[in-house]
């Protein structure tokens, strides 16, 4: 649904903590609001806790742009990876009651499992899995394109799938990392990863508005609708579903539960006077486990991966963060520990830069840093829309053979099928749960073409190349929609 925005932000006024006491926070209403300006966000929830108290916990604009819903502080919002950071935690709980060693091997606790090779199998450990340096990768063909919902039957494709970079020497970040982190805490418990994050997490940090299933939040009756910019107007999108993959980004939250997420961790693990959370966790969780080689900036002399956290040197100080985005939303949670200091902000727009602006802002005002609002860049990258013109066939450079011999059922071990089609003279091709057309570029190379059926917000529109075998037949096609081309043989 398309809508039209003439923008008049509504500041909806919630309860404001200790304000009084926390002077340095005077005008952040009003940045908040020139940042959502700026950005033509819908919703935004904002919260602040310092010296283990909630200081700041506020929405603003709408979660639900078409019936002019407001947010709130108690507004639930998909976190995308910030999840991460609670399933590394379910990991150390569990190895302080002496049931797992984050130095174990996966294999340890999943049966009949196998990495790529010989070498992966005897080097990966739990904490390598952790802080992404198992070289596995995000292998985001086999999620996306070949999704299941049952994470057991899904690392196990690992055997198949190569690594996509150095065993337990790089920074590879890796969404399959922590699927089988997830399933590693399956194994342990005979419990769904949901259940023993509810009843760990949830339950004793008070987390009363926290989910782990589309449907579950949207029994409630205060969630946030999703959106995106699209040539500068805004658009309702369709949330995304993580099957297997929920382990990586699945949690639904708000400001008011992250918050005691975030005072649990600023408090050595205790919440209620209660360890929730192991100390030594804690510890390890936000000490540099991996170095992230690749960033590199004036104020950033450290940075680096704990445990689901990223750690880096910033404004002077030691940081704790992590962002997340997913179909329609864009978050990012802020920790700096040793000024018991942190900040959640969650938006419903996706791809947006907005949460690391308003945290910036947030951050100056409290070390009291120069703060220019109105300088900040806009960051916000359009989702994907098909394009509807049509193209026929290359004459410069035809394919080989004539249509009909490029189909068939095509087989990747550790992906799945395609089936590619003839319709009208043109070429299709079907997956799990996408269909394409196959828009000529040269020879025997097309790109999927997304129908106007498509309604995800990523563009899908990778190239494709048919191989001929030593008989001249098509016999294979390559997908290159990852760092690697995936190969698919041809069965039928």
């Amino acid at each position: 649904m398309k809508f039209t925005y003439a923008f008049a932000l509504v500041l909806f006024i919630q309860i404001s903590f200790g304000q009084k006491n926390t002077p340095e926070l005077k005008g952040i209403d009003n940045n908040i609001e020139l940042l959502m300006e700026r950005y033509r966000a819908v919703g935004a929830a904002v919260a602040i806790v310092k010296d283990d108290k909630v200081v700041y916990s506020k929405g603003f604009g709408y979660r639900d742009l078409q019936n002019q819903q407001p947010v709130t502080s108690n507004t639930i919002f998909p976190i995308g990876s910030t999840t991460k950071a609670f399933t590394g935690t379910l990991l150390g709980i569990l190895e302080s009651k002496g049931q797992v060693s984050l130095k174990d091997k996966p294999n340890l606790y999943i049966p009949q499992f196998q990495f790529y090779n010989e070498k992966m199998d005897n080097l990966i450990t739990i904490d390598d899995l952790l802080s992404h340096r198992s070289g596995i990768g995000n292998q985001g063909t086999s999620e996306v394109f070949f999704p299941k919902k049952d994470k057991l039957e899904v690392v196990q494709r690992l055997k198949y799938l190569k690594p996509e970079a150095e065993i337990k020497n790089s920074f590879e970040y890796s969404n399959m990392g922590y699927t089988l982190a997830g399933t590693i805490v399956e194994q342990i418990t005979n419990k769904s990863w949901d259940s023993v994050i509810k009843e760990n997490l949830f339950e004793p940090l008070e987390m009363v508005d926290s989910y782990t299933t589309l449907q579950e939040m949207q029994e409630s009756n205060n969630y946030a609708m999703p959106y995106g910019l699209y040539k500068g107007n805004i658009e309702k999108v369709k949330f995304e579903e993580f099957n297997s993959i929920s382990p990586a980004g699945a949690i639904k939250s708000t400001v008011n539960d992250l918050s005691n997420w975030m005072l649990t961790w600023l408090n050595n693990g205790v919440f209620n006077e209660k360890q929730v959370i192991p100390q030594n966790y804690i510890r390890e969780a936000t000490r540099l486990q991996n170095i992230n080689e690749d960033s590199y900036e004036k104020d950033a002399f450290l940075f680096g991966e704990g445990y689901g956290w990223r750690l880096r040197s910033a404004y002077g100080y030691y940081r704790v963060d992590h962002g997340g985005n997913t179909f329609g939303f864009s978050s990012s949670l802020v920790m700096f520990p040793f000024e018991k200091i942190g900040i959640v902000v969650l938006t419903n727009q996706d791809n947006s830069e907005l949460p690391y602006m308003i945290i910036d802002n947030i951050t100056r005002k409290l070390f009291k840093l120069d703060s220019y609002p109105i300088e900040y860049p806009v960051v916000v990258k359009d989702i994907f829309r098909p394009d509807m013109d049509e193209k026929g066939l290359n004459n410069d450079k035809l394919p080989t053979h004539d249509l009909n011999a490029f189909c068939g059922t095509y087989e990747a071990k550790g992906y799945g099928k395609i089936k590619v089609i003839s319709e009208e003279d043109a070429l299709f091709v079907i997956l799990p749960t996408f269909k394409f057309k196959l828009e000529h570029l040269n020879y025997n190379s097309f790109f999927f073409k997304a129908t106007d059926q498509f309604k995800e917000v990523f563009n899908p529109q990778f190239t494709i190349q048919f191989l001929n075998n030593i008989q001249g037949e098509v016999s294979q096609l390559k997908m290159y929609s990852q760092k690697e081309p995936v190969e698919f043989h041809k069965k039928t």
